[in-house]
């Protein structure tokens, strides 16, 4: 009579618990490497915020773009939105105030102002901010600017702002927006 042979002795069974655990490993190590990935996307995400400041009592107005996240914002592109058109700030050589004053031509009045050209390619640090225009001086001034925005706001005056972090996630705020909105 023959004997049947175990297909499953000792050294099978160890060559395929060897396999089983250097699989196990590879999903391991594939998954701990997509929580890595997500983990450093998270930690340099750039979160744009524009900011205005209204101080009445030192007739101070300011306009700022604000980077509140973790990593710097590479700016795409901006544009100003009024009555319907849309219009690139590189048409006013990225300037708010030019564009403004195009709108506006009594803002040309103003004597007391800063602004500051903000154009593709430009990055803002993380926790820092980018003024793009301030008016201060003569409490004429302050009431000027701020009438006047007001009534362009009320006719349509918005902007968009897309940028992108430097792993090459690209965002875009509005003034309309909850905040960043990917675009990716």
């Amino acid at each position: 009579m023959s004997r049947s042979t175990s297909r499953w002795n000792s050294d099978r069974l160890l060559s395929m618990s060897a396999m089983i655990i250097s699989f196990s490993t590879l999903l391991i190590f594939i998954y701990q490497t997509n929580l890595l990935r997500r983990q450093n996307y998270l930690s340099i995400m750039p979160y744009l915020s524009v900011s205005v400041t209204r101080d009445a009592a030192g007739h101070f107005f300011e306009v700022e773009l604000e980077n509140l996240g973790v990593g710097p914002a590479i700016i795409e592109s901006v544009a100003m939105r009024y009555r319907g058109k849309l219009h690139p700030l590189t048409d006013y050589n990225g300037d708010l105030h030019r564009f403004l004053v195009a709108q506006a031509p009594e803002l040309d009045s103003i004597q007391f102002y800063s602004s500051t050209i903000i154009g593709k390619g430009t990055a803002i640090p993380a926790n820092a901010g980018f003024q793009m225009i301030s008016v201060g001086g003569p409490p004429e001034e302050y009431q000027l600017i701020t009438r006047t925005l007001q009534r362009l706001l009320q006719e349509g005056l918005d902007y968009e702002i897309t940028y992108r972090s430097i792993q090459g996630e690209r965002w875009r705020i509005r003034q309309d927006s909850q905040g960043p909105e990917r675009l990716d």
